[in-house]
Parts: structure tokens; sequence; C-alpha cells
């Protein structure tokens, strides 16, 4: 057991050879705090009657608890990790990948000045919406757009703007809860609007707003249900409709699509999911929609709509508190640029392209990783290949799922311990370089495939799985 009255002091641990190679590497102070963190750590122990080994003290194992500490405490906590949870759009992995245009066009307005707010033809100040806002009107139809951080910036910024102190009427099968207890109904209060719920769950009619309307309504508002769907007896008003009812009250309307995207999926065979556009031709005066999830994109709120509507949102002090910076606006305009080649997009962006996947490909890829995993786990699990079904995820079009094919892993040993093994395969494989994230269904751990591209960086750290 260590006398703790013998501990060395700060200024010897760190005038050890080996320490001195550490301040190199890391840095006098992190190493210094690192070495009194120790030390404090060996004193209270001792004091607790905890014992260390003879020679935890000497410079060698004094070394090596410094580095491993130093080494622990320098690693990034963003990570990059394969997603074989089998939800392609997963919110807590990151949702969309972005394509090689938009990566090199952040690192390019990273590494240099740029006209993030700076008009080249005037010389002056400029306006930051400007670098994506011709795209949007462009690909919309709309006369003007902005965007903030994220879709619920954008529906809390339009609503502040526009319902402040008044009523936002909204039907009952609407307000909708998305990830994290974000709920419509809290959006709309921080706003300042008073919410009017009119309608029941499952069936609202055009009569139920327009009984509503008052002098004190300021807006109507349609929330796209992206994350839900009620089915059966069912009634929902047109956007048609109310956008006429609307315009008969003189009243803005607005739709918040929550996904939203710009091409119609139905053409690659995927389900229908609303776009801007249409919202727009059918009378909408104000869409908001992500710029991640089904866009495909980095994470933002856009909003697009009638030009004196935009002009009062961006008057709004909140405006500059909801903004996004240099790297969100390229990697924006890269993928935006993207769609104006349509016929190239589901090959190019990442997002379509993996949920456009052919199951062909995909059983091709199980096929080769199938027995490298299976030697990876023998004596704990039997591998074996399963239909599976993927998810578009982060709220897309919850009901559809995509075929695919996942490696399920099932454990030998069966009864009690089972679901033991399975949280050792889970975080056996999180514990990889790239940590691998799958799922548990069935009793088997499962990786589905769908998201696996590149599968040769994924076997190569198979070595080092420990079970």
């Amino acid at each position: 057991m260590i006398d703790w009255s013998t501990l060395p002091s700060v200024d010897r641990v760190l005038n050890m050879g080996a320490v001195r190679s550490l301040v190199a590497d890391f840095g006098r102070t992190r190493v210094t705090d690192s070495v009194r963190a120790l030390l404090a750590e060996v004193r209270r122990d001792a004091l607790r009657g905890k014992q260390w080994a003879p020679d935890a003290l000497q410079e060698e194992a004094l070394v090596r608890h410094l580095s491993a500490r130093l080494e622990q405490s320098a690693k990034p906590r963003l990570i990059p990790v394969f997603n074989l949870t089998g939800t392609v759009l997963h919110t807590n992995l990151g949702r969309a990948l972005l394509p090689e245009e938009a990566l090199r066009a952040v690192a390019a307005v990273l590494a240099q000045p740029c006209n993030l707010e700076y008009d080249l033809d005037s010389g002056e100040r400029g306006e930051r919406d400007q670098l994506v806002e011709g795209l949007l009107v462009e690909l919309t139809g709309a006369e003007a757009a902005t965007v903030v951080n994220n879709n619920a910036a954008a529906v809390f910024l339009a609503l502040n703007t526009l319902g402040l102190r008044k009523e936002v009427i909204v039907s009952r099968g609407e307000l909708v809860e998305i990830g994290g207890a974000f709920r419509v109904p809290d959006i709309m209060a921080r706003a300042g609007c008073r919410l009017k719920e009119v309608g029941t769950t499952n069936r609202t009619h055009r009569r139920d707003f327009a009984d509503a309307i008052t002098s004190r309504t300021a807006l109507l508002l349609k929330v796209h249900t992206s994350n839900y769907a009620i089915q059966g007896f069912t009634a929902a008003v047109p956007e048609a409709e109310l956008a006429d009812l609307a315009r008969e009250h003189g009243l803005p309307f607005m739709i918040d699509l929550g996904s939203g995207t710009l091409v119609d999926l139905r053409q690659w065979g995927l389900p229908a999911e609303p776009m801007p556009q249409e919202a727009l031709a059918h009378g909408a005066d104000i869409v908001s929609f992500s710029g991640d999830k089904l866009l495909g994109g980095p994470q933002a709120g856009i909003i697009v709509g009638r030009k004196e509507l935009l002009r009062k949102i961006r008057k709004n002090p909140l405006k500059r508190a909801l903004r996004v910076d240099k790297m969100t606006y390229a990697a924006l305009e890269a993928v935006l640029n993207l769609y104006r080649d349509k016929e190239r997009l589901a090959r190019r962006l990442p997002t379509l392209r993996l949920l456009t996947r052919p199951l062909e490909a995909i059983q091709a890829v199980a096929d080769r990783v199938l027995p490298p995993v299976g030697q990876a786990v023998a004596g704990t699990a039997a591998a074996s290949l399963r239909p599976s079904r993927s998810q578009i995820g982060s709220g897309s079009l919850p009901v559809d799922l995509l075929p695919s094919v996942c490696i399920a892993m099932t454990p030998l040993k069966k009864g009690k311990g089972e679901g033991t093994t399975l949280k050792r395969l889970e975080q056996a494989f999180r514990n990889l370089p790239t940590p691998v994230i799958g799922r548990v269904a069935d009793g088997a751990f499962c990786l589905d495939l769908r998201c696996l591209e590149d599968e040769q960086p994924f076997l190569d750290q198979l070595g080092a799985l420990k079970l």
C-alpha cells in the first residue's frame, strides 16, 4: 500500500524525463493539471484505504497514467460513426450527409475571408440571405426567402413577427410534438401568440376555421403532420381552401412543412412528401421547411413566401439571434445548386442516394460482410442475414418503410443471459475505433446495411472487436 505522505511534488513529476516529453506533446498547462489531478486521486484513495500498486508512483507508471489521462481528454467528443440503425436520417446521428460539393464549399470559406455580408458589386455591406435567396426563389417559385438555424426557429420567428399578442388558428389534429419534446403549442406560446384550436383530433372542416376568425386573429396556420399519421375517419381542410378563407379576411396563411423536399420523391418510387412549391401554388403566403432532413443539406430552417411578409420577418430583432453562419450558407448553396440538375440529383445527393439505393446493391454488400462479421462474433453470437425495413427518419414519412437487409447477431446463450449478451454486443460495436451503431430487434443485435456504402473501413476494424 502506498504511503500518501511520500507522494512526489508536482514539480518533481514535471521534471521527470518522460513527463517532459508529454509537455512537448500536450502543453505544460494541461500536463500540470493532469499531474495535480492524478496526485490528488492517489491521496484520496490512500485516505479511504484503497490500495494502489507499490510501483504506482514510479516514473514509468506515472507516465502511463498521465499519458492515458491526456490522450482521453484530447479525444474529440464529436466523431464519425457507422449508422447501421436502419434509420437513414437519424436525428441523434447527425441526419443528412452532405455531398462533396458542400464539403468543398465549407472548407473554402473556413480557410480564408469570404463575402458573407459584403456586396462585391457595390462594395458596400450586403445581406447574407442574398447568398441563397435567388436559388430558393428559383426552386420554389416564392417571391422571397430567408434562412435561420432550424425549422423550429423558422416557425417561431414567423409567428413572433406576424402573430405577436394575437390569435393563430390551427387544427387540433396538427398540434404536433417534434423530437426532444418540443411542441407546436409551446413554440407558439414562446413566440407570443395565442393558440386557437379548431376542429377535432381526426376531423377539421373549413367552417371550423371560418367560425373562429375574429378581429384578434393574426393568421391561419397549417402544420404538416410529418412524424405521425392519423388514419380512418379523418378530414382536413385543403390548403387552397384555407388560402381562399385567409384572403377573404385579409389574413396571412402559413404552412409549416416540417421536413419538406424540393423534388417529387415518387419519381424514384418513394412516397410523396409535400413540397414548398406546391404549398405556394395552393395559395400559402408563408412556407417553412427544414434544410437538413429530406432536403439533404445542413441544419437550417427556410422560410419562403410573399416579399412584404419576408421583409417584416427579416426586420424582427430575433432574426439576428437565429441567423446561420458562413458554413451553413456555403453548404446550403452547394446543395441547392444540385437541385438545378434534377437528372443527376439522386446520384449526387447522399440523402437521395441512400433512400433510393437498390435492394440488390444492399444484398451484395450483406453477402460480402456477413462472413467476417460472423467470424468476429463467433463464440458469442450466430450471425445471419435477415430482411429488414429501413426508416427514412427525422419525422419524415413515418409510416413508410424501405426494403433492406440486415446482419442479425443472435446470442448463443439463450434464456437468462440472452439480454446481457445483446448489451455486450451493442457495447462492443460502439467501442470500435469508428463506433458502429445498430439496433436490437427480435432477440438479435441487427446492423441494417442500407447506409453502409464504403464497407472496407467497417471490415478493417472488426479485428478490434472485444466481446
